[in-house]
């Protein structure tokens, strides 16, 4: 039960329907109660011979209405009361959503695509039938078995209705013992599930890889076994799901078997009539539902409680990188990079100490370095998805904690090494962050990322499909398809980390000339780069080696000192020769 009130926020919020699908439910329990005692006068009145074949029509018919007007108040009530379950399906998802689309690169260390998938599909379903059929269950039961118990005990007698009730306490103890045991059991199993979500997301998104180095019946064998592991987890909370119903109508059972016992002794000794041990029997009928509620409840709120604790743990996590409250003029501005140290979560060695740049407005910063220097991890903290350890990076003299991230995110655009595409046209997917760009706004970035041509050749041209994450598209391609969409949003600041990799060195000479006209408009560059050549007009260069930097300076600067960057210089310019 400690579902209903993890969601009491829900039920204030949505009061309107569950107090409208309550009146209907109570409405509906006593309409139910009135066909019992109709059918117990008219069986007294029919023994006696005191009714007509004819006079028992109007009560047919009464019974009929009766019948008519529960089918239209089940319907009206399912209406509100599943239509605010089903809104509060739409909130958690987007409230999860909203809370992923804010965390930093730490939450998602710590938790895995395919678990976050579960939470956000089989766990909000959980919570949201338990919100529904619980709520219904738990109502619909309580008001019909009071109902019930009270005219039982009222209107025929106390001691059969006691008597035959004996079961019903036994009973109860038991599903709340089951109850728990279903509690831990579903939780352990959901848990099984989001790592089987995890494994099959890998697998799909890897299957390229898997195939090229005949991995098929690796990758099967370990998917078969968390399946199973799994498949157990499931058959034990079935296990537990199936001593409910059994102990329910073994107690329905016995209560019957009680009621007719004592019942027929009663009518033996003229305590009640016959006509009334029937509306008893028929009452005790009406209590079946009510006591398999109770159990079904039990079950799907334990499960619903479960998968609440889930979703729970990711929407009241702390964001790691709380938001700033101030901005600052739109005119492009200085960057200053101070950073005294910066460590990883749980890691003892700094990934990066004593850095200290300057960024102009129009300027392009050139970083290099070898792998693992910590390149990548410095355009992590530009960009606010980690808080430095000891330092800070101020933009106009405010510290980037003090801004609004998406403010400051505003000014950035990121073209990463791994370019994303999604399974769109290539014109949407430049058009990802300005989808209300024009036709010629899309051509223009596609020119400066020196990709229109190859567009235009192909089948469709821009209304060409690229399938899943750019499938069909050469890596070269998908970089500078993602280097048109950076551009089409015109920020002030633009990082390029290692995006131009997988292209050719005349493309991108053509691309770093585009570049360079880009930016006269007072807009900054950052690019990250192992190919030393597309650094060489960049306005000042940094080595980092070892979180530290090394090397600072133009390129004429730079390969004048023996130092690690006039060596790498020559080695490439070596192979191109040998080439």
């Amino acid at each position: 039960m400690r579902l209903f009130k993890q969601l009491k926020w829900y039920f204030i919020q949505e009061w309107k329907r569950y107090l409208g699908s309550i009146i209907l439910l109570i409405t509906i329990a006593l309409l139910q109660l009135i066909p019992p005692k109709i059918i117990g006068i008219l069986t007294d009145l029919i023994i006696k011979e005191k009714i007509s074949s004819i006079k028992t029509i109007p009560w047919i018919l009464t019974i009929f209405f009766i019948a008519i007007t529960i089918y239209i108040l089940r319907y009206l009530w399912r209406i509100l009361l599943f239509g605010a379950s089903y809104n509060l399906a739409t909130e958690l998802r987007v409230k999860l959503y909203s809370h992923l689309s804010n965390q930093s690169q730490i939450f998602f260390l710590k938790n895995r695509t395919g678990d976050l998938i579960a939470r956000a599909t089989n766990d909000v379903d959980r919570v949201v039938f338990a919100a529904g059929e619980g709520v219904l269950t738990l109502i619909d039961s309580s008001i019909m078995g009071l109902s019930v118990l009270i005219i039982m005990i009222t209107q025929i007698s106390l001691l059969l209705t006691t008597v035959s009730l004996i079961p019903m306490p036994i009973m109860a103890i038991l599903i709340k013992k089951y109850g728990r045991e279903l509690h831990d059991k579903f939780r352990k199993s959901q848990y099984l599930f989001s790592l089987l979500n995890n494994q099959t997301q890998e697998i799909l998104t890897s299957i390229r890889m898997i195939r090229s180095f005949g991995l098929e019946k690796n990758q099967l064998k370990k998917f078969n076994k968390i399946v199973n592991e799994t498949g157990k987890k499931n058959m034990q909370v079935a296990e537990i799901d199936a001593r409910f119903d059994p102990v329910i109508y073994l107690s329905v059972a016995f209560s019957n078997v009680l009621a007719i016992t004592v019942g027929g002794y009663l009518v033996w000794h003229h305590t009640i009539t016959i006509g009334q041990l029937t509306s008893f029997i028929m009452y005790l009928g009406l209590m079946i539902w009510p006591m398999l509620a109770l159990a079904w409840m039990f079950n799907i709120v334990e499960r619903g409680s479960a998968a609440w604790e889930r979703i729970y743990l990711i929407i009241n996590k702390k964001l790691y990188i709380e938001d700033g409250k101030q901005t600052t003029s739109n005119i492009s501005k200085i960057i200053h990079v101070h950073i005294n140290s910066f460590f990883y979560p749980k890691s003892n060695i700094p990934s990066l100490k004593k850095i200290h740049f300057t960024l102009l407005p129009g300027q392009t910063l050139g970083i290099c370095g070898p792998t693992g220097s910590g390149k990548s991890t410095l355009l992590k903290l530009i960009q606010r998805q980690f808080k430095i350890t000891e330092g800070e990076i101020t933009y106009d003299s405010v510290p980037l904690l003090k801004l609004k991230i998406d403010y400051w995110r505003s000014k950035i655009s990121v073209v990463n090494q791994a370019a994303f595409l999604f399974s769109d046209n290539i014109y949407n997917n430049i058009a990802l962050g300005k989808p209300n760009a024009s036709k010629n706004e899309i051509e223009t970035a596609a020119k400066l990322a020196d990709i229109h041509k190859d567009i235009i050749c192909l089948p469709k041209g821009y209304q060409t499909e690229v399938g899943e994450r750019g499938v069909m598209l050469s890596g070269g391609q998908k970089q500078r398809i993602s280097i048109a969409r950076a551009l089409l949003l015109n920020t002030e600041i633009l990082i390029l980390d290692d995006a131009l990799s997988a292209v050719d060195g005349n493309t991108e000479n053509n691309i770093l000339n585009n570049l360079k006209k880009w930016k006269k408009t007072g807009r900054s560059i950052i690019i990250v780069a192992h190919r030393l050549s597309g650094l060489i007009n960049s306005d000042e260069i940094i080595v980092i080696k070892k979180g530290v930097i090394i090397q600072k300076g133009t390129h004429k600067k730079l390969i004048k000192e023996k130092n690690w960057y006039q060596s790498v210089y020559k080695q490439q310019n070596k192979k191109i020769e040998d080439n």
